[in-house]
């Protein structure tokens, strides 16, 4: 892919947290694509025909990446994906490379996930903080997956790119102990199943 200058993996593996050892090592993986952003020369009305063509590329080599750094779908229990765009674009083209299914299914399905991918978008410029949310990748209600992993890269995004990235986790928070959302449903009357009264 001719807008791809770079790929970017990130990998951390804790063994105590909060002074006391993890039940097994708790590791947070991710990949990071730096690419010229298409639409950066001035206001396009129809970004679909460069979704259609980057998207689906770009999904398959960061997927392919990430799924060797962590070890397969198999080990990963979170996922979560994030853009920031260089100054001179829009928040806009952060979305449109990584909210479409052409990008996000081909993630979904090398970890067998049924949960929507959690997401940022943002903008800046090199060393801009990569703040990547996760959740568990089936139950969205599994608070002990609440988590963020978060790493910069030096020289990017240039005013004129977008990074991309995904990331998984090999579990939740090693002493978690907040316990889920549907406890709270239950303490506050509500119905599990159908919170919003919809």
């Amino acid at each position: 892919m001719k807008e791809l200058r770079k790929l970017v993996r990130f990998q951390e593996t804790i063994y105590i947290e909060g002074g006391k050892t993890a039940p097994k090592p708790w590791t947070q993986s991710a990949v990071a694509a730096v690419v010229k952003n298409p639409w950066v020369e001035g206001f396009v009305e129809n970004l679909r025909p460069e979704i259609l063509r980057m998207s689906p590329e770009l999904g398959q080599i960061m997927t392919d990446e990430l799924m060797e750094l962590c070890g397969g779908g198999g080990e990963a229990e979170a996922f979560g994906k994030a853009a920031i765009v260089g100054v001179d674009g829009e928040i806009e083209h952060g979305s449109a490379l990584i909210h479409t299914l052409h990008f996000g299914n081909i993630f979904r399905e090398a970890v067998k996930a049924k949960s929507y991918l959690s997401f940022t978008n943002t903008r800046g410029g090199p060393n801009t903080p990569l703040a990547i949310p996760m959740m568990d990748k089936n139950e969205p209600g599994r608070r002990s997956h609440y988590l963020t992993v978060q790493f910069a890269i030096t020289d990017a995004p240039r005013a004129d790119e977008v990074v991309l990235a995904i990331a998984v986790a090999n579990g939740g928070r090693p002493h978690h102990r907040i316990g889920d959302r549907y406890q709270d449903l239950k303490d506050l009357g509500q119905n599990v199943d159908n919170p919003a009264g919809v």
